[in-house]
């Protein structure tokens, strides 16, 4: 399933050479985080083509912040300056696709342990 879920991240971010290694390592981690969330009984398998999209999506998401070349927006040194952008957005175009990730196994995945113990009042 592994060879499926790097196929989809790299048309989703479309890696350089460099970036492929980086890729396939934050392929493998997500398809591990992902399976070990589902419920008791589900295997990858069982999800159907939801699971290597999702994988693919989280693996995306690690990625595209490794490309953003950080926060700066503009630097000046003398008569060179320098401007990146879109550090921000690129930080919440990750966000949205790990919501998306989420959503897609939201009916896959086990109980989080979440739970009120007491509420005072």
């Amino acid at each position: 399933m592994l060879e499926q879920i790097v196929r989809l991240a790299e048309a989703i971010v479309q890696p350089s050479e460099a970036e492929q290694p980086l890729l396939t390592a934050l392929c493998e981690a997500a398809e591990a985080e992902l399976a070990r969330r589902l419920r008791e009984g589900l295997t990858p398998e069982d999800c159907g083509g939801v699971f290597p999209c999702a994988a693919a999506l989280l693996a995306a998401a690690g990625l595209l912040p490794c490309r953003s070349g950080g926060d700066v927006e503009q630097f000046s040194a003398g008569d060179v300056s320098l401007r990146t952008g879109g550090g921000g957005q690129v930080c919440a175009a990750a966000a949205a696709m790990r919501r998306q990730a989420a959503g897609m196994m939201a009916d896959y995945w086990g109980d989080d342990a979440f739970a009120f113990l007491g509420v005072p009042g």
